[in-house]
């Protein structure tokens, strides 16, 4: 009998050892960041002690960091109801990969709540929280843009997906533009005419910056630095053909990720460009985003980025450009979130569409002289219809009506130039001069919102009196 107890005894000593060299072998792949190697063995202590909250803790987080989401969520959900708190912070972190925003923003707020009680720095939480807050308003301003094709292609080689007609000009690798030797990851964009190229490169300080540069006979000078102050990469420059509006990345101007899209336009009365504006969603990411081409020939658009691709692959999309930049509006939050995030780029196909044509329009060299069908504008009639061109519009009715809504929408676009002028004014101007300032940009304001109403309302009345039109005729 003693000695059935003393085996048994040993044995329990022996498997409580085993366990203490497993979990000590387990927790050192954790801390030292080996989450893929540490995971299978934080499973089988979650699945010996379900309720241990260290536990669920160690194996949601390995979870997340080898990007098994779903099983993330359970475990992590299980520590932080039993107040662990790292749980809140990889939640958080997790809500965000997922694009449940507001959901983050609350894990964010509990978590610098728990590091105040405890006296510890909150600084880098509360970047993250003001990061996840303007994610948040930036996923409520998703484009209802359609993006018709996609292109996983060589991060070197990406390129050689944008194939521009030669109205919009052409894009070159800096690097063989150039013809230089260190290696400089920009775009050389040169215009239309052939005057003037747009590029970035390193200046003293290392910071990629944007510069422009004109032709002088045969060779190329008079360098000129396109916007200043900056103390984060700007690169990948198009503009387009009214030389006027440009788009840009940059990992400043409160990028939400590396390289942001960002768009800005030339002020000539101060030989200036504006103050950047950031492209909304689903252009940008928390991953890179850039080189936004728009080819108005085509009536298509390129961007490049590496979300969701591994470190030497990116993927190249192709749009159809919305100038109104048209919201995405009366969708769930589920809807919501994909369309932000572009997780399926036929989920933004409008329903009937075919866009067989347009993708091999992408594809296609147009030269100057080849007969192309114009593109003036885009006017949905319904699924199957859509006019790009006056002539376009069979009801004479309609054609008036929409006449004037072109008419409405170029008073639109230049109120809007003028409402940024003035903003911009009123940003740089001292308290006393803001206040001046203040009842001419709601004046402005409210002019613009009642020419764009007058338009959509317009617009509208012209597609149901084309839609009559085409009923008679069939």
């Amino acid at each position: 009998m003693v000695t059935r107890t003393f085996h048994l005894l040993l044995f329990l000593l022996v498997s409580l050892f085993c366990i203490a060299q497993s979990l000590d072998r387990v927790r050192t792949l954790y801390n030292e960041g080996r989450y893929d190697e540490a995971k299978p063995g934080m499973e089988r202590l979650v699945k010996q002690s379900p309720n241990n909250s260290r536990y669920n803790l160690w194996f949601g987080v390995c979870c997340f960091e080898t990007k098994e989401y779903k099983n993330a969520e359970k475990y992590l959900l299980v520590a932080n109801k039993r107040k662990e708190m790292e749980s809140y912070r990889y939640l958080a972190m997790l809500y965000t990969d997922l694009y449940r925003f507001s959901e983050a923003v609350d894990m964010w707020e509990d978590y610098i709540s728990l590091q105040k009680k405890q006296k510890s720095d909150t600084s880098e939480s509360e970047k993250q929280l003001e990061k996840v807050r303007n994610l948040n308003r930036m996923q409520e301003k998703t484009e209802d843009v359609q993006v018709i094709d996609s292109m996983v292609i060589e991060k070197s080689a990406f390129l050689e997906t944008y194939r521009l007609s030669e109205e919009s000009g052409s894009l070159m690798a800096y690097n063989d533009f150039f013809k230089t030797q260190n290696r400089v990851s920009s775009t050389v964009y040169t215009n239309q005419k052939g005057s003037t190229i747009y590029y970035a490169r390193p200046n003293d300080n290392g910071i990629h910056t944007l510069f422009s540069q004109s032709k002088l006979l045969d060779s190329w000078g008079d360098e000129k630095t396109l916007l200043h102050s900056q103390t984060s990469d700007n690169n990948y420059p198009f503009v387009l053909s009214d030389g006027i509006t440009m788009y840009f990345a940059s990992k400043g101007h409160e990028s939400i990720g590396g390289y942001d899209i960002f768009v800005t336009r030339y002020h000539m009365n101060t030989n200036s460009y504006l103050t950047p504006e950031q492209m909304g969603m689903p252009f940008n990411s928390q991953a890179n985003d850039y080189l936004m081409v728009i080819d108005e020939t085509k009536g298509l658009g390129w961007f490049v980025s590496d979300r969701n691709q591994p470190d030497d692959k990116v993927c190249v999309y192709l749009f159809i450009p919305d100038p109104s930049r048209k919201r995405l509006e009366n969708v769930d939050d589920h809807e919501l979130r994909s369309r932000a995030a572009l997780v399926s780029i036929r989920d933004t196909w409008k329903d009937g569409a075919d866009y067989t044509k347009l993708i091999q329009l992408a594809l296609a060299d147009l030269s100057s002289n080849e007969k192309r069908k114009e593109r003036d504008f885009e006017f949905f009639i319904n699924d199957k219809i859509t006019y790009y061109t006056i002539n376009d519009i069979k009801s004479s009715e309609a054609k008036t009506l929409f006449e004037e809504v072109l008419s409405l929408k170029k008073q639109v676009e230049s109120l809007k130039i003028k409402l940024n002028d003035i903003r911009q004014s009123f940003s740089n101007a001292p308290a006393s001069s803001r206040e001046q300032l203040k009842p001419t940009i709601l004046q402005a304001e409210n002019q613009l919102s009642t020419l764009i109403e007058k338009s959509v309302e317009l617009e509208k009345k012209a597609r149901n009196a084309e839609i009559r039109q085409l009923t008679i005729k069939n």
